[in-house]
């Protein structure tokens, strides 16, 4: 590998460059509780030592400001190599913003970019920086909208299940008293030996979701059901955990924005297993950090959408389950970048032949997008 040399002031991170870019649906969607018709990907590139990273989140286009007016003032200028100091000041500087929601987001592109950039640096994979621990994180293929026909529904499950996923989730929660029919159709799908998956996105009550819980593992083999009370619900949760059937896990934690949510989730005893979103969480830093809560309390940690961004750091923690290989995110990333790995086997594998997360912006193909 070719070699660089650091002065004794590091490589100082030169500019951010951001820009952002809205992608329509490729058919109506919709899940227990929100309906979406586009999503906004940010996008994030660091520049310094004559390298330069990338990352993203998706958010509203109003994150893409806050980092060009804010964040950009508090990282250029810094040592590229020491990321968690730039992440530490992206946090102190935006005290008096709240840390939940857009000002999280905002630095979770930022800390994957200087990420990424540091790895480019190193001309290492970013998982080689990061400290491997396994070769391939495991995923599930997630979608199953209730926006879908059976058709659709059915067709995109089972294409994944076909392709040597053995795992797949699906949205419900728009239609309670629909939802056992349109879960047999899914097992129809995928077959009896795929693992099935199911996402309420907190539609539901809680007697509502112990009821269905009982259905969906008894009749058709659900082992995991997400969110199937609102993630606020702590309380509600547990009583979920507690009471729902041998071998059907409840997860939750993907609208988590710092390491106190996770700790108040873990605390409660509200899951079987954490998710995290290292575009939300405060990036790769955050993501780690929630991977150590986990791990202290003997938890397993799942990433929650961003397969791309999050393959190097899934293979980095310890405790891990497995990646969400989400229908939308998984499209746009192809769209917009080089480098995107397929599954193989139903895991996706780290290019370490590439340096960082092994991803170059197809700018071109995403002009069309900007906004």
């Amino acid at each position: 590998m070719a070699s660089t040399k650091f002065g004794d002031n590091g490589v100082a991170i030169e500019r951010l460059e951001v820009s952002a870019y809205t992608v329509p649906t490729d058919s109506p969607e919709s899940d227990g509780t929100y309906v979406w018709d586009k999503t906004t990907i940010v996008i994030v590139e660091a520049y310094g030592g004559g390298k330069h990273g990338l990352g993203y989140t998706y958010a509203d286009t109003s994150t893409a400001t806050l980092i060009k007016t804010m964040l950009t003032r508090i990282v250029e200028g810094r040592d590229a190599m020491n990321v968690s100091g730039c992440w530490a000041a992206m946090v102190e500087a935006i005290r008096n913003l709240g840390r939940p929601g857009i000002a999280s987001m905002a630095i979770s592109a930022v800390d994957s970019a200087l990420w990424d950039l540091k790895a480019r640096l190193l001309d290492l994979p970013l998982v080689s920086l990061l400290g491997g621990v396994r070769d391939a994180a495991p995923i599930y293929g997630s979608g199953g909208f209730t926006a879908y026909s059976r058709e659709q529904l059915q067709a995109q499950l089972g294409g994944w299940a076909a392709s040597g996923i053995p795992r797949v989730k699906m949205k419900i929660g728009r239609q309670p008293n629909a939802d056992p029919l349109r879960v047999a159709q899914a097992r129809e799908a995928i077959g009896p030996d795929t693992e099935l998956f199911v996402d309420a996105n907190g539609a539901y009550s809680r007697k509502e979701a112990l009821a269905l819980a009982e259905i969906f593992a008894s009749q058709y083999g659900v082992t995991w059901f997400e969110e199937p009370v609102s993630s606020d619900d702590l309380e509600g949760l547990h009583l979920l955990r507690d009471r729902a059937p041998a071998g059907m896990d409840i997860a939750a934690g993907e609208y988590g924005y710092d390491l106190w949510y996770f700790r108040r989730m873990l605390e409660a005893n509200a899951v079987d297993v954490l998710q995290a979103d290292a575009t939300r969480c405060g990036g790769i830093t955050g993501f780690l950090n929630a991977a150590i809560l986990c791990e202290a309390r003997s938890l397993e940690l799942s990433s929650h959408c961003g397969p791309a961004l999050h393959i190097h750091a899934c293979c980095a923690v310890q405790n891990f389950r497995h990646m969400e290989y989400f229908h939308d995110h998984v499209r746009i990333e192809h769209l917009f970048f080089d480098g995107v790995p397929e599954p193989v086997k139903g895991a996706l594998h780290p290019d370490l032949t590439r340096p960082g997360m092994g991803l170059d912006f197809k700018r071109s193909d995403a002009e069309k997008y900007a906004v």
